[in-house]
């Protein structure tokens, strides 16, 4: 097997983290576990191409050295890059498999040998394209393109230097046996990464997920009110300008409300903030209770509520409001504190033609104080 191919890791050791992101001890801990694993496995696949090379010069192919040589070498790049990995050298490194260092180091390995030992060429042949066939798992299209060129460079110098070419040992029944064993192994290793190949794409396809996922989470938390659980100012002021704009063009009745608490600070004052944060949570869920699918509730501010409602004439309306208000005023509030009591007041405005969200704001907060001029606990409309 390939000395490079076999530093392939799992999908399950797959390291994603941004290059720009802090890495945490726990995280240089594992990055290092893995390198570990992988120099290990990258010195049993220098044993097992030794092994093949030692095959071949029982068939007379080659010679011992070359074998030995072989394992020296490899064993030698693994020990090397061990000790880089375990002074956290690596870890100065986006890449920190040091992937073109090492994929380069284990290639001049195969072409030094393929150099001084033409005759089993077909065992450096083809540990080179296991390794540029992982490394291109890793490396960018600048650095391919610089490992390709500098490939077809050092293989035209052995080419040219060398007396005899490369050969595929076949002239005896041995050498075609350990010629087609060589043969099996590169193309397993060519399945495994392919394998390992589909492994990243699925483990890059997950993270993708997780990371819109994430993402959409964030957009809700953006627009949700910490306290309510409401949409908060700015989601329902986008939504107000969305049905603006729907409205303008299809002349469909819209009408919104200014909900306010009545005497919300003297809540506050009597009963502690705590009770006014859970009054503000109980009627935001409430409400939430009772409205339509098509509604949209938020807070707009402080103790004071927008609500928006899609298809709504005037009338329609203030009697929905109403039967919040009653609602509201229903409910045992004194499961909060003995004697507390909360009501609300309105202002109601639908859309007229061309008006802005500016405009029916305003006249809907100019209806509310209309209602707290007026006593509060009480609907008006502008």
């Amino acid at each position: 097997m390939s000395s490079t191919t076999a530093s392939l890791q799992g999908p399950d050791t797959l390291d994603l983290t941004p290059d720009d992101a802090i890495v945490s001890p726990e995280t240089l801990g594992r990055r290092r576990v893995q390198r570990r694993k992988m120099l290990l496995m990258q010195a049993i696949s220098y044993a097992v191409d030794a092994l093949i090379l030692s095959l071949f010069v029982l068939t007379g192919t080659t010679t011992a050295w070359i074998a030995g040589g072989y394992l020296v070498c490899g064993l030698g790049i693994s020990a090397a890059y061990l000790i880089l990995s375990e002074t956290h050298v690596n870890d100065r490194f986006p890449d920190h498999y040091l992937t073109t260092p090492q994929s380069g180091a284990n290639a001049l390995i195969q072409f030094g040998f393929l150099y001084l030992a033409p005759e089993v060429g077909l065992v450096f042949l083809c540990v080179l394209f296991i390794i540029f066939g992982f490394a291109t798992l890793r490396i960018s299209v600048r650095q391919a393109m610089i490992g390709w060129t500098m490939t077809t460079l050092f293989i035209a110098i052995v080419l040219l230097l060398s007396d005899t070419m490369p050969a595929i040992p076949a002239a005896t029944p041995a050498e075609r046996l350990v010629t087609l064993i060589c043969f099996s192994l590169s193309v397993g290793r060519f399945v495994y990464l392919g394998l390992y190949g589909n492994a990243m794409r699925a483990v890059l396809y997950q993270r993708s997920l997780e990371l819109k996922r994430a993402n959409r989470r964030i957009e809700e938390l953006a627009e949700i009110d910490e306290l309510t659980g409401a949409f908060n100012r700015r989601r329902m002021m986008r939504s107000l300008d969305e049905e603006s704009t729907r409205v303008q063009r299809s002349g469909s009745p819209f009408s919104v409300a200014l909900i306010d608490l009545d005497f919300f600070k003297r809540i506050n004052d009597r009963y502690g903030h705590p009770t006014g944060d859970e009054v503000l949570r109980t009627f935001a869920i409430t409400i939430f209770a009772n409205i339509r699918a098509t509604d949209k509730f938020g807070r707009y501010g402080g103790e004071e509520f927008l609500l928006l409602m899609p298809d709504t004439p005037n009338d329609v309306a203030a009697r929905i409001l109403d039967r919040l208000r009653v609602i509201t005023s229903e409910l045992d509030w004194s499961a909060f504190s003995n004697g507390l009591n909360v009501t609300i007041s309105a202002g109601v405005a639908t859309m007229r033609p061309d008006e802005t969200s500016d405009s029916i704001l305003a006249r809907a907060d100019a209806a509310l104080y209309v209602s707290k001029d007026n006593g509060r606990n009480r609907i008006s409309t502008a």
